[in-house]
Order: structure tokens, then sequence, then C-alpha cells
């Protein structure tokens, strides 16, 4: 079900199942699995994969090549209480920046920053925000290693970090990485 006034780009995909409400903001060549929820005020980058049973609620934004897995958990209030409910503009705003994989069954919570290329594992629950090209797991999620751009994990090498299998290398930069060589940046 798509609702008067979502916008949805060139070329994406949505499958059965899934509701799309006014006001969400989807890019192009993006797929939508079963049984998606885009609420209002959601925004979504190009390139963006949201696998089955994800529900994407009012105050996330995806930014471009974002991968969300099976029944991965976005949250929008901090302190829900069924008696006292929250208006749209009371909503915890959650970024996840260009790149970043959500493994299956992890859990987002409201007001968190994931940064580019960061990498939640299958099952995390995300409280804290993702430094750029970390790789979290656990609960609560904490880092236990590097991600590179291809996905592949990296490993922790004084300060400067090579992936072993596509060959970019990275600097430390502030908590997270950066790419040393611009290879397609």
């Amino acid at each position: 079900m798509i609702d008067p006034g979502a916008k949805i780009g060139t070329g994406t995909k949505i499958w059965h199942f899934t509701h799309v409400m006014d006001g969400a903001l989807i890019g192009a060549d993006c797929s939508l699995g079963q049984n998606v929820f885009v609420a209002s005020d959601v925004t979504i980058g190009d390139h963006v994969r949201i696998q089955n049973n994800v529900s994407i609620y009012s105050g996330v934004t995806l930014e471009d090549e974002v991968f969300c897995g099976p029944s991965m958990v976005f949250t929008n209030v901090r302190n829900p209480r069924s008696a006292y409910p929250k208006s749209a503009h009371e909503y915890d705003r959650t970024l996840v920046r260009r790149g970043a994989t959500i493994g299956a069954n992890s859990t987002i919570v409201c007001g968190v920053t994931i940064d580019q290329w960061a990498f939640i594992a299958a099952g995390a629950v995300v409280s804290t925000d993702v430094p750029a090209h970390t790789m979290s797991a656990g609960v609560p999620a904490r880092r236990i290693g590097w991600a590179c751009r291809c996905g592949e994990r990296m490993r922790d090498r004084a300060d400067r970090i090579v992936c072993e299998v596509c060959g970019r290398s990275y600097v430390r930069d502030g908590e997270g990485l950066a790419l040393e060589n611009e290879v397609d940046a």
C-alpha cells in the first residue's frame, strides 16, 4: 500500500504486504522486502536495501546504500508509555549514514547516529552513536573491530588499517576510520 503523497524514486522495488505512508521519501533503485513499514517523516536515500519485516518509524533517515537486515528494529521514543503517548515533535531522530549495514534482528534505539560504512552485527542492540567503519556486536553493542567499505572485517594494527581483501587502507579519524587512499569515494 502506497499512500498518496509518498515519493518513490525510479527503479525502486516494493514487495508484498508493505505500507509506505504519506510524506515518506524513498530514493531511486531501492528494494523494500515483504512486510516493510515506512512511516511519514522518513527519508531513505538511493540504493538502499531493506529486508523483510522491518519497520522504519518517523524520525529515521537512511542515507544512500544502507542495508537493513531481516527483522531489524528501529525505535523513535526512548520512554514510551501507552497512557502518555508522544506527539511527532517529541520523536528522537535517528541517522544511518551512507553504506552502513544493520544486521538481522538487531535493535537501534532512537536518537543515535550510525556513521558511514559501520557494520552492526546480527542481534546487536545499539544505544549510542557508532563511529565510521566500526564493526559492533553485542548487548549493548560495542566495537569488536573495523569494517571495510567492501564489508570485510579488518583488525586493529597501529595507526593504519588495511583491508586484506580489497586493499583499501584507512587511518584513524576521531573514534572511527577514514579512507587513506580514495579508491572509490
